[in-house]
């Protein structure tokens, strides 16, 4: 069985490496927060360019964190592609906040600047722009955007650790960004855990307390934070896999056009298209096409594992109803009809699965 994301091949390459790492964590007898964890936010704001990184307990959490130190209330509205995983609107919302569903671009499936206009008015506080699929959303216009109407930005980097635009890493384009280290992730610890990137030192500060019960020094609380910290365990196997991300980043990029390849002969179906300005990470190949049950059914037979992702616009979803009457997103409504995605990691034996799959086409 193909897996979609080969955790087991990187496990088996690094072995050594990570049981090393584990076991320098488990002597020690400091498993929550402490050097490990200090060692890796280092590390990561080196990668990343950024001057300040705070580790978490998952992306979720990092985006909750990112909104309350930016002072999201209720009321406030925030604006967020259509066509993302829940994790944004479900943290504006249940701070209290009203998402408010922007369209998104036809090509790159990312948030459409234009679409945002119409959203903005004197509720409005804050734009989330989500990298989807490995990419970086067009962060100069949405910058330029969020500043005219002094409204901040995020950028959720979940799919995208590692991504550029225009050379720059995606985690140093927004007032705050965020990642997610679930374990499918391109750089993906063994359990829970996320991250925020930041150049700006008092929300730093801000984000370090609120992730610990709102303290800075023990018993001294200064916010209404909450618990989210990394386990140092989790700490050693990012610091691990960090080693080698980039080299794994080339061979995703590889699978990719590898891909590309294939599937630029087929007329029904379209490969991903990746913006000029960008490197994408490839957290998923996707495809799109009107025929993608069609596909699907091959890739059954082909026992090829796929992904839809997204089945549905967020602003359509049963939690959003009381809110879904002022959306019509036709953009991220079509994506979700037509998109899907294939196994890409670097661990992925492409060429075995394009030998299935042309046995059955």
């Amino acid at each position: 069985m193909i897996p979609f994301v080969n955790l087991v091949a990187q496990r088996n390459l690094y072995r050594e490496e990570l049981e090393k790492a584990e076991a320098r964590v488990l002597d020690s007898g400091s498993y929550v927060g402490g050097q490990e964890v200090q060692n890796l936010e280092n590390e990561l704001a080196i990668y990343t360019g950024v001057h300040h990184c705070i580790s978490c307990a998952s992306g979720t959490d990092a985006l909750e964190l990112a909104l309350n130190a930016l002072g999201l209330r209720p009321g406030d509205e925030v604006i967020i592609p259509d066509f993302s995983f829940i994790s944004p609107a479900e943290c504006v919302y249940r701070l209290g906040g009203v998402p408010k569903f922007a369209d998104i671009l036809p090509d790159t499936f990312l948030i459409d600047p234009a679409d945002l206009m119409p959203l903005i008015n004197e509720k409005t506080v804050g734009i989330i722009a989500v990298h989807l699929f490995g990419q970086t959303s067009a962060m100069e216009i949405l910058r330029s955007i969020a500043k005219s109407h002094g409204l901040w930005l995020i950028g959720d980097a979940a799919q995208s650790f590692g991504a550029k635009r225009g050379g720059k890493h995606c985690e140093s384009l927004a007032d705050i960004t965020i990642t997610s280290f679930y374990p499918t992730k391109p750089l993906g610890a063994y359990g829970d855990g996320g991250a925020l990137f930041t150049d700006n030192a008092d929300l730093a500060d801000k984000l370090r307390k609120l992730a610990n019960h709102g303290a800075r020094s023990r018993y001294f609380h200064e916010l209404n934070g909450k618990n989210s910290r990394l386990d140092a365990l989790q700490a050693a196997v990012l610091r691990t896999k960090l080693k080698h991300f980039d080299e794994e980043l080339k061979q995703r990029q590889k699978n990719a056009e590898k891909y590309n390849q294939f599937f630029s002969q087929f007329p029904n179906v379209e490969i991903p298209i990746i913006d000029s300005e960008n490197t994408s990470t490839f957290a998923q190949y996707t495809l799109r096409s009107k025929d993608r049950n069609h596909w699907l059914n091959i890739f059954d037979q082909a026992e090829i594992p796929t992904g839809i992702y997204y089945p549905r616009p967020l602003s359509r979803q049963p939690c959003f109803a009381n809110l879904s009457g002022q959306m019509k997103n036709s953009g991220a409504a079509r994506a979700c009809h037509e998109v899907f995605s294939l196994p890409v990691c670097a661990f992925t034996d492409v060429e075995f699965i394009l030998s299935q799959l042309k046995k059955k086409l």
